[in-house]
């Protein structure tokens, strides 16, 4: 029994942290008050009660539509809320103690950025510094992967993107990635060390090819000029290569 406790401990938090991430998700880049302000529908403006604002279950409750004029209440909150409740169960059953807080508190922060990119293309650095300042600090405290790796990790992750991108600019004249994408990469090394960033580069890679592919069989069009949210194909692969890299048999 003692050995759910973390998981469920992580996994009810993740959830309930889930939540203020979907509003920050979805004000922050509108430049309204994440902190301030009571939560409301969109359609109607009536302001939600308590029991309306339980994670996952009032909008399982609800079906995802205000209960007074029917409208669709948006569904980044609820996918957000379930994302922050899995980040935490896995980083429970990979790890304990504080390795396990510590990767919770990876994959929330790339939750939180993921979420923002796909919703506005978006990585704002105070949280990418705040991952950065993260991973210093874990590795730090004497958590694996090493300082040294971690440092490798952050200067090749971020030059590496950097550089493509500075190519692109020069051989196409116009920019082809956003200036967070390299930020985010090297805040990621600074966590993973350097020897899974190829993986993790590849991965996103691979889920954004489906992702277009998933988008070109639903009859959107797809060209050269579709932009796809980099950071969170690479915040998408960033999380489970801490798992793989971190998991222990049981």
């Amino acid at each position: 029994m003692t050995g759910l406790l973390e998981p469920l401990l992580l996994a009810v938090l993740g959830c309930l942290l889930g939540s203020f991430l979907a509003t920050a998700a979805l004000r922050w880049p509108e430049e309204r008050s994440v902190l301030t302000g009571r939560s409301m529908c969109d359609g109607c403006g009536r302001v939600l009660r308590a029991h309306e604002l339980v994670p996952l279950l009032s909008a399982l409750g609800a079906r995802g539509r205000c209960r007074t004029c029917g409208g669709r209440i948006d569904p980044l909150h609820w996918r957000v809320e379930l994302a922050g409740l899995v980040v935490g169960l896995c980083a429970g059953w990979a790890a304990d103690g504080a390795e396990a807080w510590a990767g919770a508190a990876f994959g929330w922060l790339l939750l939180l950025l993921a979420a923002l990119d796909l919703r506005a293309l978006w990585l704002p650095d105070r949280v990418t510094a705040t991952l950065a300042l993260g991973g210093l600090a874990t590795g730090a405290a004497g958590l694996a992967p090493p300082m040294t790796d971690r440092l490798i990790g952050g200067a090749s992750g971020f030059g590496a993107l950097w550089a493509m991108a500075a190519g692109y600019r020069r051989w196409r004249g116009r920019d082809g990635m956003g200036g967070g994408d390299p930020k985010l990469l090297g805040a990621v090394g600074l966590w993973l060390g350097w020897r899974p960033l190829p993986a993790v580069v590849t991965a996103a890679a691979l889920i954004g090819l489906a992702a277009a592919a998933a988008m070109a069989v639903l009859g959107r069009r797809v060209d050269r000029h579709t932009a796809l949210p980099l950071g969170a194909l690479m915040a998408a692969a960033a999380y489970p290569a801490w798992l793989l890299t971190l998991c222990r048999p049981s």
